[in-house]
């Protein structure tokens, strides 16, 4: 009886090898995370021209480096515009977005005056430069007529 015993305990502890794994149901997969939407900013941009100021909290223009913001479409005699406007959660955020923005222009233009740059996205004139806690911009206008806009715009920003 004594020889049967390692073998019947060698038999019970092996016996649990080739077992299947029990099944696990499959990871589902994680929701993306709900976006914030960003407080309205009409305060923030200029009166003159101004239409409609909206919100969203989906990243602007489809760019994947920006957040959600504000939006305000402009038509001042024949030329139509936008001014965009994006709050950031810390300081070194506008920066980054800033230079991200930046490598995807056309030829961008480093604005010292301004800290800023100008350039093309696609067939779109843009002016972009940060503030503090904000990442600012005017698309649809050529430099030498976002620079006026822009000082005003960046006045209003604390």
């Amino acid at each position: 009886m004594r020889t049967f015993i390692p073998l019947i305990t060698a038999a019970l502890l092996f016996s649990g090898c080739g077992a299947p794994a029990p099944k696990q149901e499959a990871a589902k997969p994680a929701a993306p995370a709900a976006r914030e939407m960003p407080a309205p900013e009409d305060r923030r941009f200029p009166a003159e021209g101004r239409g409609e100021v909206t919100q969203t909290a989906e990243p602007l223009y489809g760019k994947p480096f920006l957040t959600g913001g504000n939006i305000a479409k402009y038509k001042r005699g024949d030329k139509q515009f936008e001014l965009f406007l994006i709050k950031a959660s810390n300081p070194s955020a506008p920066a980054s977005m800033m230079f991200e923005y930046k490598t995807a222009l056309a030829g961008p233009k480093f604005i010292a005056h301004f800290g800023g740059y100008a350039g093309k996205d696609g067939d779109v004139d843009v002016f972009l430069f940060s503030k503090g806690a904000w990442l600012a911009g005017i698309r649809g206008l050529p430099q030498s007529e976002a620079d006026l806009i822009a000082r005003d715009f960046a006045a209003r920003l604390d």
